[in-house]
């Protein structure tokens, strides 16, 4: 049988040579991590961040640190980037790349804007389709009378047709209401002879609603009292007029 203090000298030493073997291992690996960084790196520089500089700046930028800028072929349409700066990089700020390599620059066409299209006399929902086929939004429609148009099409747009906007404004339509046609002003009748008046109303197509009569002291047969439609107020031929006319005072028996 092996002595027990050769054993454990024997099992010393192979712990030992493990150990310095697993040292060893441990700074190959760190020399070759740090050698292969540095191959890695060497040349290698960070790419800034250029969005919302003008292209001229970008381009002087990037020459500082060795590298050159490259217009891309598309730009973007940007609401918060102005026309003419860049809006983003490929590859993106912050990325690792060889000095001498180029940045691809995508610059700001600024914002979007809309030739407003021409909407009067369509249909409501059709002036709304076309709004948004032109990447424009259909705001607040306004029922009006009009004579313009057909009652449901479009007669007059805010803004006017033509003009340029951004993408995404707002366009407001009047719409022709079904009018019930021509509108007058309730001329004042009170204290006129009730015969020609109505005479002269009937010709001009207009019709009476309810006339009633009613003695009045002081005022002779036949005198309209009170009206209905009230001085100024409009008047349409469809509309009833009511009249009360002073009738022959009552006698006494």
């Amino acid at each position: 049988m092996l002595d027990s203090a050769v054993v454990l000298r024997w099992l010393l030493r192979a712990a030992g040579f493990s150990a310095y073997a697993l040292l060893v291992l441990v700074v190959f690996g760190l020399s070759g991590y740090v050698a292969f960084n540095q191959w890695v790196r060497r040349g290698v520089t960070t790419v800034p961040e250029l969005a919302g500089l003008a292209e001229e700046d970008a381009v002087r930028l990037l020459a500082d640190l060795g590298l050159a800028f490259r217009r891309a072929e598309t730009g973007r349409w940007s609401e918060s980037v102005p026309a003419g700066k860049v809006v983003e990089t490929r590859p993106r700020a912050g990325s690792f790349v060889k000095r001498g390599a180029a940045i691809e620059g995508v610059v700001s066409l600024g914002t979007r804007r809309v030739t407003v299209p021409e909407l009067a006399g369509k249909a409501t929902p059709a002036a709304q389709l076309v709004l948004r086929g032109e990447g424009l939004e259909a705001g607040t429609s306004y029922a009006v009378l009009s004579a313009l148009g057909t009652p449901g099409a479009v007669v007059a747009q805010d803004p006017p047709a033509g003009l340029a906007v951004p993408a995404g404004t707002r366009v407001d339509l009047l719409v022709a209401l079904d009018s019930a046609g021509a509108t007058y002003v309730m001329p004042d009748l009170v204290y006129r002879r009730y015969d020609p008046v109505r005479r002269a109303f009937e010709a001009g197509g207009f019709h009476f609603g309810n006339v009633s009569f009613e003695p009045y002291e002081g005022v002779a047969e036949g005198t309209v009292l009170r009206q209905q439609p009230l001085p100024g107020h409009p008047l349409r031929r469809s509309d009833s007029i009511v009249l009360v006319v002073a009738s022959a005072p009552e006698v006494a028996p």
